[in-house]
């Protein structure tokens, strides 16, 4: 990374959505204490376990997020640019970092320390609605794109740990469900009557009422429905786990929540404290300024 010396322009600042309501003071701030930074392809801004003592807003350039799931594969999270900031959740939550953030392409990149991210989220509250908002749809899109990696790779263990009577079981209770099976069983009945009816009639080997074709189709029928209750049972099971999954990544979500929720109850108490000082600062102005009402 290469450092450079500060002083970000206040067209960037008002190109990010999150400083757009910022007043003067907050730009002023951000112009003198906001950490440019330059980052190369593939170089790292931080990585997962970092101390969270900042978030960082970008430039130009793009930002790759992502995190190693339990397979030790990387999972990209978000791809971000110009006006997207990053590393707001360690902020507030004032945990370690839970991703790692990789430069996609040359990138150049301003860092906001926490005290003067909390100052500002402090000072303006709707750069905090801003900052839950976003974190809200990341958290979403995060939920959404672990479901899928998890009945993906609930699958592939499944069928790791198939047998081949496992298989016969699935592939026989797929055809046994499916039209091919139904037209399928129709035309060998016909063809079953048609050839000891007609064509055959006096060498047929079922004549009516063909009970060697009764005992086929029991047999057949008898085969068939412990292996579709297999199947459907192996199912079952799978559905249990999918929903074991859900439930865990759903306690995450929330728990994460909540901590979000908690930071920003504690910047409004901030807000309305400030406030009402405020307004008594006013009212006591205004008792000097007429000391006889």
């Amino acid at each position: 990374m290469q450092h450079e010396a500060p002083g970000v322009s206040v067209e960037v600042i008002r190109s990010v959505p999150l400083f757009a309501t910022l007043d003067d003071w907050g730009v002023r701030l951000l112009r003198e204490a906001a950490a440019p930074g330059a980052f190369q392809a593939g170089e790292q801004i931080f990585r997962v376990g970092d101390i969270g003592d900042g978030m960082y807003f970008i430039e130009r350039g793009k930002v790759r997020i992502h995190a190693p799931d339990s397979l030790g594969q990387n999972v990209t999270l978000a791809e971000l640019g110009p006006g997207d900031f990053f590393g707001e959740m360690a902020v507030l939550s004032r945990n370690a970092r839970t991703a790692t953030a990789t430069a996609a392409t040359e990138a150049r990149v301003y860092r906001l320390s926490q005290p003067l991210t909390l100052t500002i989220l402090r000072r303006h509250p709707d750069a905090a609605l801003e900052i839950a908002r976003v974190s809200a749809a990341r958290l979403e899109r995060t939920d959404l794109l672990l479901r899928e990696r998890v009945s993906r790779n609930l699958n592939d263990e499944e069928t790791a740990h198939m047998t081949l009577a496992d298989r016969m079981a699935d592939r026989i209770a797929a055809f046994g469900g499916s039209w091919r099976f139904i037209f399928g069983s129709l035309a060998l009945i016909l063809l079953w009557i048609g050839l000891n009816t007609f064509l055959l009639r006096q060498r047929a080997f079922d004549p009516y009422p063909y009970v060697l074709l009764n005992l086929v189709l029991a047999v057949i029928t008898g085969l068939q429905a412990p292996m579709i209750l297999m199947a459907q049972n192996r199912q079952n099971e799978k559905d249990r786990l999918r929903a074991d999954l859900d439930y865990k990544l759903n306690l995450k979500n929330e728990l994460v929540l909540s901590e979000l929720l908690r930071r920003f109850d504690g910047l409004e108490e901030a807000v309305r404290r400030k406030t009402i000082r405020g307004i008594h600062h006013v009212e006591n102005g205004r008792s000097e300024m007429d000391p006889d009402s």
